[in-house]
């Protein structure tokens, strides 16, 4: 029987649990595709579960797998399946936690074609950290000209919300560390270096008025942006549900967008050139480790990614 290569853990634990299983390559259903991994997407929420923090809500069956994001090439396609053919180069999503390997079983209805002016790491790192930020800037209604403050400006999703929101006509403020301002800039963000004067440089450049208020980071940023006078209900966070809860504010993300319809419209808009995925290293799949280690610090530009 065939095998390929899977990250999995056995157990709860730090980035030592992880590890490269040899499993057996599965059969799609009539409604599946099986994808040969290209490219597949890092993200903080995984290690949150693999540490055991999500249990309650998110209780992992072991062995378990990691991953959401993957881009790729059909290899297999069930009975049932249209629009797609073997070797067709595809951009998915899948609900699993199976995307970090070298196959990937995914529906067919998380999947759409991979545009050609998508690299392969920018189409592996999209779903998640793509339709987190989409939905984020939906829930705080960014309009033309108004002011608009992102905490985490440079991390996977902040950078894709800087970028939404100045499509959509703002002038934004990005949070950020001052190794990242060049990228910013780069992006006519307006860059602010994190510090205990951060308010006061946000009410300098934004001359005392903020009309929405993103946060990705946590820890603090809320309540900053209520001391701004942003309204409650055009705050939004994907990290400090504790704030969230204590001046209702929005907590929209990756599950208020999750569809191959929001992917598509993203992916369009790399391929146009109005959106980058900026990705900060690519790791292979037996590197898996150092790569969770480095998106632990929170420090990194963009993305980063596995390959096989």
């Amino acid at each position: 029987m065939k095998k390929y290569r899977a990250v999995r853990f056995d157990e709860y634990g730090g980035v030592n649990v992880l590890h490269l299983s040899d499993v057996p390559v599965p059969i799609p259903n009539a409604r599946q595709v099986l994808v040969k991994m290209r490219a597949a997407g890092i993200n903080p929420g995984e290690a949150a579960i693999r540490e055991g923090k999500m249990a309650e809500k998110w209780p992992a069956t072991f062995p378990s797998g990691q991953g959401s994001d993957f881009a790729g090439v059909i290899e297999k396609l069930g009975s049932e399946v249209e629009g797609f053919a073997p070797c067709d180069e595809v951009i998915g999503f899948t609900n699993d936690r199976v995307a970090q390997a070298e196959y990937i079983l995914a529906d067919a209805d998380h999947i759409i074609h991979r545009p050609e002016g998508v690299s392969w790491e920018q189409a592996g790192a999209l779903f998640v950290a793509g339709t987190t930020a989409f939905a984020a800037v939906k829930a705080v209604n960014v309009q033309q000209n108004d002011i608009v403050v992102v905490a985490g400006a440079a991390g996977g999703v902040g950078s894709i919300c800087v970028q939404l929101a100045r499509n959509l006509g703002a002038r934004v403020i990005g949070l950020a560390s001052s190794n990242h301002h060049a990228w910013l800039e780069k992006q006519d963000i307006i860059p602010i270096e994190y510090g205990d004067d951060v308010e006061k440089h946000i009410r300098d450049v934004s001359h005392g008025h903020v009309d929405a208020f993103i946060d990705t980071f946590g820890g603090g940023y809320v309540d900053l942006a209520i001391r701004l006078g942003v309204q409650p209900d055009r705050i939004d966070t994907i990290i400090d549900f504790v704030a969230a809860r204590r001046h209702h504010v929005r907590t929209a993300g990756n599950a208020d967008a999750a569809t191959p319809e929001v992917l598509l419209q993203l992916a369009r808009m790399i391929d146009e050139g109005d959106l980058e995925v900026p990705i900060q290293k690519v790791y292979h799949l037996d590197q898996v480790r150092d790569a969770y280690r480095e998106v632990a610090k929170r420090h990194t530009l963009g993305k980063m990614v596995l390959v096989p």
